[in-house]
């Protein structure tokens, strides 16, 4: 049987590392060119894209023109564009109940790059993900916009715009784009690794791992499943939808008590 994903081309902004350096590769794995974008990840994207015979794009998606000039790279180069997946995103660490450590301007900023940029991103590629009939969209949410946790509330509050714009365009580009998100919690991540030291990050990982019913930090790759899945013309009776990926941990009714609740 052909792989309908065969042949596609994909976006993915913020691809060169972490859970969208993951898509890249289980995409590529599927026969699918893809344009890693990157905004400050140079060596990382130009190594991928060379990895799995894709293109490096320099492009701040917080700015609308720079949107469109990676979608206009993406037709350059591969005459077509069939998937997006909106990855690329930024946060700031603050207490929730500390009312006076966000400023506006720390609300902007976060919306600029988790929830403007996602929308611009899909206005500039859409038009060319009407044409083959295999449109489809996701964007990586986080459970900090379900729950109303995570490392701030400008954070939530972005991610869960992020949300209710998905439900919005799936709406919208129906029948020929559809648009789903991942939401998910804690990824163990080479940025945490970086920041904590080896042995902080695996005390970290652990911590985590007791944490949910299926007892496991999450990796990128354990993201990158799902997204890909929900990109697979496979799944072309979803749309709308926001799929959960935290190993469970959104069972647990006690979640603003959970350890790890300010990742």
């Amino acid at each position: 049987m052909t792989d309908e994903m065969n042949g596609a081309v994909a976006v993915v902004t913020g691809g060169g590392t972490g859970i969208g350096a993951a898509v890249v590769r289980r995409l590529a794995a599927r026969g699918v060119r893809c344009v890693v974008n990157y905004a400050h990840s140079r060596d990382e994207a130009e190594a991928l894209a060379a990895e799995v015979d894709g293109i490096a794009v320099r492009a701040d998606i917080a700015e609308d023109t720079e949107c469109r000039t990676l979608a206009a790279a993406a037709m350059a180069a591969f005459g077509r564009v069939d998937l997006l997946v909106n990855n690329a995103g930024r946060t700031k660490f603050a207490a929730h109940e500390d009312l006076e450590a966000l400023s506006a301007d720390d609300f902007v900023d976060l919306y600029r790059l988790n929830a403007i940029a996602p929308f611009q991103m899909i206005r500039a590629c859409a038009p060319a993900m009407r044409a083959n009939g295999i449109g489809a969209v996701v964007n990586v949410a986080s459970v900090a916009g379900v729950f109303g946790n995570g490392s701030s509330v400008a954070y939530a509050a972005s991610k869960g715009a992020l949300v209710t714009m998905t439900k919005s365009l799936a709406r919208v580009l129906a029948p020929a784009i559809r648009v789903n998100a991942v939401a998910p919690g804690y990824v163990g991540t080479g940025w945490f690794e970086k920041r904590l030291g080896e042995e902080g990050f695996a005390a970290l990982n652990a911590k985590m791992a007791a944490a949910t019913p299926m007892r496991m930090a999450a990796v990128a790759e354990d993201i990158a499943g799902p997204i890909v899945s929900l990109l697979d013309p496979a799944t072309r009776a979803v749309t709308g939808e926001v799929m959960l990926v935290d190993a469970g941990a959104h069972l647990d009714v006690g979640l603003s008590r959970r350890p790890g609740r300010d990742l």
